[in-house]
């Protein structure tokens, strides 16, 4: 006979939820880590940080002293000074005020928040609403951005503002690194007279421009479209929210996000040396995503592509 009390009744697959039909998921079935710290490191820089949709975003460089959206705060990001926000959607913005705030407590320069010009009156609001309830001073440098300005972090360091597509005002951001070549003309120069000739106020070298690292934030592909350099740069940051064949890309990018489709479709642009996809949806165990973008992505951009999970 029969032990019924050693066998456990089958649960019935779970149907994932087509939340563009107004359907919520039954029950979060899909654990996430809410504060984890992935690493990369490719010519000089380390990609640090973490993306899931809904959840945080929160991306830094150390090496070039910048991060990218404070959706959280990893103890460790505290010492980067500069920050880029590409939107206000709380899953990137919302630690802003915990981060101010821990670097007053532990006695550092008040850091410098670039973010888009529409954020910037709401955000002094939000700051000013937790100094009262904080009782702690939120000192912070808000520098608000457009697409097409440049913000020069050092000599070497320029940042392009670029125009990205979301459902609130939102930006990208592509870093430059500004290298001093000399001129054709001078090359067979020696090293005296080519001083002589600085010195007496000639020009010598030209300016040239490494698009070293793209960030465009949450956008639908015009973001990515309109902005070809960021094709080119050596790294390139970019969500892929959406992987699943039954959710139509048309809908995503109304919502200001992107397919896998998209990327498929142009593989033949991508000439990063290495391209971070990220903000993907919870709706998805990470394994599938995994196996989803492995096989959808042709050979070539395969290779190129870190599935950030």
């Amino acid at each position: 006979m029969r032990n019924q009390g050693t066998h456990e009744r089958p649960r019935p697959k779970r149907k994932d939820a087509d939340v563009f039909a107004g359907e919520l998921p039954e029950e979060l079935e899909y654990p996430v880590d809410n504060a984890p710290v992935r690493s990369f490191s490719h010519k000089g820089m380390t990609i640090e940080g973490y993306s899931r949709a809904a959840v945080q975003t929160y991306w830094r460089v150390p090496e070039l002293k910048l991060g990218f959206d404070l959706g959280l705060q990893p103890w460790s990001f505290m010492s980067t000074p500069n920050w880029f926000v590409s939107h206000a959607h709380l899953d990137h913005i919302a630690a802003l005020p915990v981060y101010v705030a821990r670097r007053r407590l532990m006695r550092m320069e008040p850091p410098t928040i670039y973010l888009p010009a529409e954020a910037v009156d709401p955000v002094h609001a939000l700051m000013r609403a937790y100094q009262r309830l904080d009782r702690g001073k939120q000192a912070a440098n808000l520098v608000g951005l457009e697409p097409g300005q440049e913000v020069e972090l050092s000599r070497e360091l320029i940042v392009s503002v670029l125009e990205t597509r979301h459902t609130i005002p939102s930006l990208g951001f592509l870093v430059w690194e500004r290298r001093k070549k000399l001129l054709p003309q001078y090359h067979d120069l020696s090293g005296p007279e080519i001083r002589d000739l600085r010195l007496s106020g000639v020009e010598v070298t030209k300016e040239i421009r490494l698009g070293r690292l793209a960030y465009l934030g949450d956008t639908n592909p015009a973001g990515l479209d309109g902005n070809p350099e960021a094709y080119n740069a050596e790294i390139l940051i970019l969500e892929m929210t959406f992987v699943a064949r039954n959710e139509r890309p048309d809908q995503i990018h109304k919502f200001g996000h992107m397919h896998l489709d998209d990327f498929v479709s142009r593989a033949d642009r991508f000439k990063n040396d290495w391209i971070i996809a990220s903000h993907f949806s919870t709706r998805l165990h990470p394994e599938t995503i995994q196996k989803i973008v492995s096989r959808a992505l042709p050979e070539g951009l395969r290779d190129r592509v870190k599935v950030w999970l």
